[in-house]
């Protein structure tokens, strides 16, 4: 453990050996299904004639809600989602229903012959408007702390103003896929490329109208999630079942791209409307804040992303008097989903936004600003106490970013940057330097638990079972790691299978960056009760207490004698020595009250910064990162080389939804962008030549596994800085324009034609 050890499937991927669901040989009469499509973004059905594509070569049939003869629902929480459009459609790409034929192309082009009569209905394409007509998916919800209106009045300066910051594409490489087998007995193996094989089996059960423990789903990796497929993945599993109950043979169905994007949820857009007050150095002393998401037709998870985004609303900053409201906003688009931070990055961004319009307003310096208004040690006394009442223990912000202004020469470079803009009209540069305060644990507190089984053959290989997915983060290898070093053996020794929810039943989502957390815990108690039997055996054998048998370098150590870890796995085996066993790990210390989201949501917080310098040119609009330097805290790293990549690939993702990722709907309804030759993310060449990344390795406060802290989205946060500096670099553009209005009203993504509109270019 400590060391940067290979991906644990590197080589079986870059020799295109690694197996994902679409590489599973297909069991002989396989049939294949494809989705029919709404072309209306609200509207009542009337009809819907399939005969044009029965006609058609390869085609066996189609499905359709009628064919459901139970709950015609998903059985997800709010329950408000349908399995196919049953009266209504809600959106353009909402899943009517399949056609089933002997190919994938058959399927698809039958599919889009299906004739829906819809008479349309007037839809809600904006946030503004689901506001005004009380259009929501679930309930506002209010978080107060003060009295913040009369803060406001009484400070010494005020500010007003609203921000839009749009959604994303989740844009993994695997699009959604599912194989669904039945087998006998009214039993049913489902392979589903899913951060969540437990609710892909409850959802299988509850419309196949069976038990849970007749379906099996298995998960050996996915080609990418980033939470797109922590719910959304079993849309198609539920959907495969239905075909392959109705035909009576093996169904699989794979989106293609255009599909994936018209069907499939995104990062909720969001809109903001605020006021604050603050003194002369700019320090809070209220703020009345508007939070609305766009949720689309359905909850999903709407509701606990917008709890999270109301939690990081004040990112590293005390807030002393405070009034926020959060609007979970209807309209017939896409039912937005969890996306990597899981509306973390919504609630960051705005107050970051604000700590930046209020340095221009006085003319300071934005990381002056952001460092007199964060949180206080809690032995202060004060200030360290957030708005839901929760003491931040184990902030280290300030040393955090004491380093990162020295390493990347931030406060020299400020002052070269202002001298260019002064001298260069063309092109403008601007830095901003950022933090993150990031909660780790599920905001949903029954998702906090975890179990594993490990089992030790008799050759000395070890074989781990845990309930997270591989999505490409490297957690099994991590895992392998723990139970590795628990054992005192070889990583070469330990075996990580597929996620099975008939080894780890109810197994959590592997989301929130708690996938390891919560496994390696569980992996390392299973492993460790395996050592205990261990060290118990040989204690007897060697006559010495079982506290001096040491497990390391694949040998098993007493003070009398040293033997190979097999040798000992055999002569267990022979005496009849337990040498399996399942491990179980809850988080502790968490609570909080839902209605009133006051309590500990968290077990603890992740902290990191991003210096980050841009060039925007002032003709066209266009914008190039330059230079960015990390410092970020992981604990005590796991694996150091998975983690540098975390944060790597998490910056430039975020980096990609502040500038170029634009999701564009038409006043019909209609997502334009829905596919990458109109979608665009950020390749390698958008990645900075300066691009410095180091780790803060200072041991996790809480008794986290090994010391570590998670990894996988706070580094996504802080990409804000990219956008910070986008608005130092245009509001230099604006001054050459002489404009008075210090407010920079940008819109993200920051695209060429928004960046030009805030310079008063257009």
């Amino acid at each position: 453990m400590g060391r940067s050890h290979f991906h644990e499937s590197a080589r079986a991927q870059v020799s295109g050996a690694a197996v994902y669901v679409d590489d599973i040989a297909e069991i002989k009469g396989t049939l294949y299904a494809a989705p029919i499509l709404s072309s209306v973004a609200h509207g009542r059905i009337k009809a819907i004639d399939v005969n044009p594509a029965l006609i058609m070569p390869g085609v066996r049939g189609a499905v359709l809600a009628s064919d459901i003869k139970g709950d015609k629902h998903l059985a997800n929480f709010t329950h408000d989602e349908p399995i196919f459009a049953v009266d209504h459609v809600y959106h353009i790409g909402q899943v009517i229903g399949l056609v089933v034929a002997d190919s994938v192309m058959q399927a698809r082009r039958a599919a889009r012959q299906v004739r829906c009569e819809i008479d349309k209905l007037t839809p809600i394409l904006d946030i503004k408007e689901a506001i005004q007509k009380r259009s929501f998916v679930l309930p506002p919800v209010h978080v107060n702390r003060g009295d913040s209106n009369s803060a406001i009045k009484q400070s010494e300066h005020t500010l007003s103003g609203k921000l839009e910051v749009g959604g994303q594409e989740h844009f993994y490489l695997e699009s959604q896929i599912a194989y669904a087998i039945p087998l006998e007995q009214s039993q049913w193996l489902i392979h589903s490329s899913t951060q969540h094989p437990g609710e892909v089996q409850h959802w299988v059960a509850h419309a196949l109208g069976i038990d849970l423990n007749a379906v099996r789903v298995e998960c050996k990796r996915m080609g990418g999630g980033f939470g797109g497929k922590e719910t959304q993945g079993g849309h198609l599993a539920v959907w495969a079942s239905l075909a392959a109950k109705k035909f009576k043979c093996p169904i699989k169905m794979r989106l293609d791209r255009d599909e994936d994007f018209l069907i499939t949820g995104k990062r909720h857009p969001f809109y903001y409307e605020y006021r604050v007050g603050f003194d002369a150095q700019g320090r809070l002393n209220g703020m009345d804040l508007m939070l609305a998401s766009n949720c689309g037709f359905s909850a999903d998870l709407s509701g606990p992303v917008s709890d999270r985004a109301v939690f990081h609303a004040d990112n590293a900053y005390f807030l002393e008097n405070v009034s926020i409201t959060s609007y979970r906003c209807k309209t017939n688009t896409q039912s937005h989903t969890a996306f990597r931070g899981f509306g973390g990055p919504q609630g960051m961004i705005v107050i970051e936004h604000i700590m930046g319009e209020i340095a221009r307003e006085l003319e300071l310096d934005p990381l002056d600003v952001r460092k007199v208004n964060f949180y206080q040690p809690s032995n202060s006394g004060e200030r360290c106490v957030t708005h839901y009442q929760m003491t931040v223990e184990d902030n280290i912000l300030e040393p955090l970013i004491e380093t990162l202004v020295q390493s990347s020469n931030y406060s020299q470079r400020r002052k070269q940057i202002t001298e260019w803009n002064a001298k260069n009209t063309l092109i403008k540069r601007g830095i901003a330097l950022t933090p993150v305060k990031f909660g780790i644990s599920f905001t949903a507190t029954l998702f906090n638990q975890a179990g594993a089984l490990v089992n030790v053959y008799t050759d000395g290989s070890v074989q781990v079972n845990h309930g997270g997915t591989e999505m490409g983060q490297g957690l099994h290898t991590k895992v392998a790691q723990i139970v590795a070093g628990e054992l005192g053996i070889a990583l070469e020794q330990v075996r990580v299978t597929a996620t099975d929810t008939s080894k780890i039943p109810n197994a959590s989502a592997t989301a929130a960056s708690s996938g390891f957390d919560l496994n390696g815990r569980a992996a390392q108690y299973a492993a460790r009760q395996i050592k205990n039997n261990l060290a118990a055996f040989v204690s007897g054998l060697d006559q010495c207490g079982a506290g001096a048998v040491v497990f390391e370098d694949s040998q098993i150590t007493t003070p009398h004698c040293s033997r190979p870890f097999n040798e000992v796995v055999q002569l267990a085996y022979a005496n009849r020595i337990q040498l399996w066993s399942d491990g179980f790990y809850r988080t502790p210390k968490i609570h909080y009250d839902k209605t009133t989201l006051t309590g500990r949501p968290f077990y603890y917080f992740t902290y990191g910064a991003a210096c980050t310098e841009v060039a925007v040119d002032t003709l066209t609009g266009e914008s190039r990162v330059i230079a960015v330097d990390i410092l970020q805290d992981v604990g005590k790293s796991i694996n150091p080389a998975i983690d540098l990549g975390q944060i790597e690939g998490g910056f430039i993702q975020g980096m990609g939804w502040l500038t170029n990722e634009e999701l564009v709907w038409n006043s019909e309804g209609a997502l334009t962008t829905h596919a990458p030759s109109t979608y665009k993310i950020p390749t390698t060449g958008d990645t900075p030549k300066h691009f410095i990344v180091n780790l803060w390795q200072e041991p996790n406060l809480e008794d986290n596994v090994f010391g570590s802290k998670a990894v996988g989205e706070p580094p996504f946060m802080l990409s804000i800085s990219v956008f910070e500096a986008l608005k130092e670099a245009v509001s230099a553009g604006r001054e050459d324009r002489m404009m008075a209005n210090k407010k920079i009203e940008l819109v993200a993504p920051a695209t060429p034609e928004r960046i030009l509109r805030a310079m008063g270019a257009i």
